[in-house]
């Protein structure tokens, strides 16, 4: 029960790695609002949906006023949410880069902005932020995506001196995946599939889960000294 009592808010909660988080997070005793583009139904009385589009701040503004209304306040910020919109910079059009920054860059600046200096001021919490495996190496056909994901990184940093300067409690961290199981990824051809797994030393592409234990980590106080870090969560890929 590491997060025994901690209210925790997830971003992309309704699938995929988010979904994953939200669902070990519950497991080890948190109070947890899952944020998704999507309406998803919860019967579990410690988990709340709520939908909202990251990418607008309004938006935004909406969903964490009816986050403190519901709690008082937030211990875990985890931002999930995140989109891919893959082509070659040649081919690819204006609206795929903007869309992509718009979920996966703003969208984290979004929530944080609004929750961070609330933990500040509260003097404690854990912020983690999903990074990528693509946003170290980069990747062919990803330069909008490594570009979010390489920001995450910068803007990780940045917090973790901000939230912290006046020697407040507050730990900000990013987790790097490398290419993982979900939905998305099984409608890759076996090929590439195989192709992906031959890039990392375990020989194996992660579970949801694994990238969730990591997340738990950083967010739970077995990680109490860590902040301003990258966890690579990727079996030693190398693209």
């Amino acid at each position: 029960m590491l997060l025994k009592d901690k209210i925790a808010v997830v971003t992309g909660a309704g699938n995929g790695i988010g979904k994953s988080i939200a669902d070990l997070f519950l497991e080890n005793g948190a109070k947890v609002v899952g944020l998704d583009i999507v309406d998803c139904a919860s019967d579990n009385p410690d988990l709340t949906m709520l939908k909202v589009n990251v990418s607008d701040f309004n938006d935004c503004q909406r969903v964490v006023e009816e986050i403190f209304k519901l709690y008082d306040h937030v211990d875990v910020l985890v931002n999930c949410a995140g989109i891919t919109r893959d082509a070659m910079t040649k081919k690819m059009t204006e609206e795929q880069f903007d869309q992509v920054i718009s979920v996966n860059l703003k969208g984290v600046w979004n929530l944080t902005k609004m929750i961070g200096p609330a933990m500040q001021e509260r003097g404690y919490g854990s912020i983690i932020s999903i990074s990528s495996v693509v946003g170290i190496y980069g990747n062919i056909g990803q330069s909008n995506y490594a570009a979010t994901k390489a920001g995450v990184i910068g803007m990780t940093k940045s917090w973790a001196k901000e939230f912290a300067r006046k020697g407040e409690n507050v730990r900000v961290n990013a987790v790097a995946p490398g290419y993982t199981m979900t939905n998305m990824m099984k409608t890759v051809p076996e090929d590439l599939l195989n192709k992906f797994k031959g890039l990392t030393m375990l020989g194996r592409l992660a579970e949801p889960i694994e990238i969730a234990n990591a997340v738990l980590f950083l967010a739970s106080d077995m990680s109490s000294y860590i902040t301003g870090e990258v966890l690579n969560v990727n079996g030693g890929m190398r693209l």
